[in-house]
C-alpha cells in the first residue's frame, strides 16, 4: 500500500495510491477519488524530526576516510528541512559543495521508546526515500555535521509511504541527470534496521510521524543549480528534485 499526502485544487488530502487512483477520506467519512496527475504530491510525512544514521555502509565510510563504527553514528536533521517530490534543493550561498545521498528511509507508526530490536516492525508505518543533501565543505570545516545537514530543503522525502517491501534487500541508487551515481543494496548495511530502531528509540523517544534514514552508499557526490536528482529505490519508487540557486527563489 503507498499512502500519499497531496493537495487537490486548495485542500490538503492524506490518501493512498493504487496505479493511478488516490482515494482519500474527508472528515465527514465520504470517499473521494482523484487521478494522480491532478493533484500535487508533498512530502509523505511531517515529522518532528528525522534521526539520520552515518557510515551505516562500510564503502562510504572508505571512501570518506572515516573508520567502521562500533555502535551507528546518528544525527539530527530538522523538519524545516523537509520538501516534498519535485521541490526544489536551494543551494546555499556559503556552501561550496552541496551532496546528494541516496538513502532509504522508514516512517514511525507509533510512539516508539525503549523498542526491542525483534518488536521493531510493530512501530513501522512503511518505508519511503529520502535524500540527506549535505554541505560537504561545511561538514569537513565543522567536525559535527549538524549546519552542513540542515538547511531548509535539505531533506527530500517522497514520493510516497510504501508499507509493502522488504527493507532488508532493496537496490538504493542515485542519478544526476539521468546518469547513475549510486547503485548498493540493503544487504550491505553494518546495522540492520532493527538495530537502528532498538538503538535510537533508547536514546529519544520516537513520535508517530519521525523518520530514520539509514545512511547512504558509497559514491556520493556534488550537485549544482540547474542538475536534477532521482533517489530510486527498488519496490518504493522514485523521488525527483531539482537544484536552485537562492538568487532563483
Amino acid at each position: 500500500m503507498k499512502i500519499v499526502r497531496c493537495f487537490y485544487v486548495d485542500t490538503l488530502y492524506k490518501g493512498v495510491l493504487a496505479d493511478d487512483d488516490i482515494t482519500v477520506w474527508e472528515e465527514n467519512g465520504r470517499k473521494r477519488c482523484f487521478k494522480l496527475q491532478d493533484v500535487t504530491l508533498l512530502a509523505p510525512v511531517v515529522p518532528s524530526k528525522i534521526v539520520s544514521v552515518g557510515l551505516n555502509y562500510s564503502s562510504h565510510a572508505e571512501e570518506l576516510g572515516m573508520s567502521i563504527p562500533e555502535n551507528p553514528i546518528i544525527f539530527i536533521k530538522p523538519s524545516t528541512a523537509v520538501i516534498g517530490p519535485y521541490d526544489a534543493i536551494i543551494y546555499p550561498k556559503i556552501a561550496q559543495r552541496v551532496d546528494y545521498e541516496a538513502e532509504l528511509a522508514l516512517v514511525i507508526k507509533k510512539e516508539a521508546r525503549n523498542v526491542r530490536a525483534r518488536d521493531s516492525g510493530e512501530y513501522i508505518e512503511g518505508y519511503t526515500c529520502f535524500n540527506d543533501v549535505t554541505a560537504r565543505d561545511l561538514q569537513k570545516k565543522d567536525v559535527q555535521w549538524t549546519r552542513a545537514k540542515s538547511f531548509d530543503t535539505f531533506a527530500p522525502i517522497g514520493p510516497w509511504i510504501e508499507t509493502e517491501v522488504d527493507p532488508g534487500s532493496v537496490q538504493v541508487r542515485a542519478y544526476v541527470n539521468g546518469e547513475l551515481k549510486q547503485d548498493s543494496n540493503t544487504r550491505e548495511f553494518i546495522f540492520k534496521i532493527p538495530q537502528l530502531v532498538e538503538f535510537i528509540s533508547g536514546i529519544m523517544t520516537l513520535l508517530p510521524g519521525d523518520v530514520i534514514t539509514t545512511g547512504t552508499p558509497s559514491n556520493v557526490g556534488s550537485m549544482v543549480p540547474g542538475d536534477k536528482v532521482v533517489v530510486e529505490i527498488e519496490g518504493i519508487g522514485k523521488l525527483e528534485n531539482h537544484v536552485i540557486s537562492m538568487g532563483e527563489i
